[in-house]
């Protein structure tokens, strides 16, 4: 597979940004589809980058193996498995326009919300119902996409969970989904043996983003922490609008 100089480097790129995703930054992986679709087609782009994605995720359950709340988990995974199901149930008949538009828009309103009220001060208990319906979505969404961040912040940023549990959470969640990609991106032949070897040299620059990711997420402030990630997926969710436009 020949990108080219200047496909190999927005390769590069996309695999830091799902490096650092991992490494508790876990919005800003939604750009790595986009960038790389600059240089080769968006289902290509994502059928390569979910390679990259699965090994960057075995060194971020390493890393934030002890930071997570099991209890959202048990909720949200399962109903992402559901989500997962249908958009390959789905895969001929969904527009990628129109779930695009659908994220950037819940992105939006949700971002533009946390950033005009305060944020909540001290954790809340999860409930199942909201999990279930932003799980399923966020399964639903990244299948398409990789795109599964705005739908599960929706969820997660509103139980006011500390920065090490948010990050490990939706670490292990997005190990979770990626994993049970793997079959429905084989069957659709979005995995091919020409892909799995630049995926092989993506690898590297994405594990070295995974440690770097960690060490950002635990020296940050946790306010700060919490205004990159609402801010970024704020500024994500326009470019998302605007691409659907």
């Amino acid at each position: 597979m020949d990108l080219g100089v200047a496909g190999w480097a927005f390769a590069v790129v996309a695999a830091l940004l799902v490096g650092l995703s991992k490494g508790g930054m876990p919005v800003v992986s939604m750009l790595a589809v986009p960038l790389l679709a600059q240089v080769m087609n968006p289902v290509a782009a994502a059928g390569l980058l979910l390679p990259v994605y699965i090994v960057s995720d075995a060194f971020g359950l390493w890393a934030w193996r002890k930071a997570f709340d099991a209890r959202v988990l048990a909720i949200v995974a399962p109903a992402a498995v559901l989500g997962v199901g249908i958009g390959w149930a789905t895969s001929s008949m969904v527009s990628e326009r129109a779930v695009t538009a659908l994220i950037g828009l819940i992105g939006t309103i949700f971002a533009a919300n946390a950033i005009l009220r305060p944020r909540i001060a001290g954790a809340r208990k999860a409930r199942v119902g909201p999990g279930i319906f932003w799980g399923t979505i966020s399964g639903f969404t990244s299948f398409v996409s990789h795109s599964g961040g705005p739908p599960w912040q929706v969820y997660a940023l509103s139980l006011g969970m500390d920065k090490l549990t948010f990050a490990g959470t939706s670490t292990i969640l997005f190990a979770w989904i990626n994993a049970i990609k793997l079959v429905p991106y084989y069957a659709l032949g979005q995995l091919s043996t020409e892909h799995l070897k630049v995926a092989a040299v993506l690898m590297v620059p994405a594990a070295l983003a995974v440690l770097a990711g960690v060490r950002l997420t635990r020296v940050i402030p946790q306010e700060l922490f919490f205004r990159i990630i609402t801010w970024t997926l704020l500024a994500i969710s326009l470019r998302l609008l605007w691409q659907a436009i």
